[in-house]
């Protein structure tokens, strides 16, 4: 028979109530619906405003296609990616594709001075309550999704991207012509 002494006892019991935890929580971190958005699904509407007071509507770009793409001024890798994606930005904007990047940041003040500073120019808008990303299922930053112009799900990029990577541009443009 197997003893435990309290030393051991201790560190597995509070293992145990750490899992149990987030067990009961992770449903509110996999999105309202409690699913999380794939490719080839529809992709959830929603609704914000930009930083010029602005009203921000999916079913808006119907027609277009969106980069959605999820971050926050407290992420590294998210700004890290940053100067590359508005370089995408500057790349596809003529062509029909909307960048919408949805912060996440809790103080306006530091979400616009970083805008600011940086010299983002692709559509932003700040969702501090984090409705939308719980309704796409985001819970890791940043996150993208690519949205074609009938509002399908075609692709999905989990962590930071270089969006200046033939790769990725390869692809958009491939999207352009279809």
């Amino acid at each position: 028979m197997v003893r435990l002494s309290r030393q051991h006892l201790l560190p597995g019991l509070i293992g145990a109530l750490t899992i149990a935890f987030l067990v009961s929580i992770w449903p509110s971190f996999r999105g309202a619906e409690g699913s999380v958005v794939q490719v080839g699904d529809n992709a959830p509407e929603f609704n914000l405003m930009s930083e010029n007071g602005e009203p921000i509507q999916l079913k808006d770009f119907r027609g277009k296609f969106v980069v959605l793409n999820f971050w926050a001024t407290w992420c590294p890798p998210c700004v890290e990616e940053l100067p590359s994606l508005e370089r995408f930005h500057d790349r596809f904007r003529s062509r029909g594709v909307v960048v919408l990047g949805v912060n996440e940041d809790d103080d306006r003040n530091v979400y616009r001075a970083f805008l600011q500073k940086q010299g983002v120019q692709f559509l932003t808008a700040r969702d501090p309550e984090r409705k939308v990303s719980h309704r796409y299922g985001t819970f890791k930053y940043p996150e993208t999704y690519f949205i074609d112009r009938s509002g399908k799900v075609v692709q999905k990029i989990v962590g930071p991207a270089n969006w200046n990577d033939p790769e990725i541009t390869s692809y958009m443009e491939q999207l352009l012509r279809s």
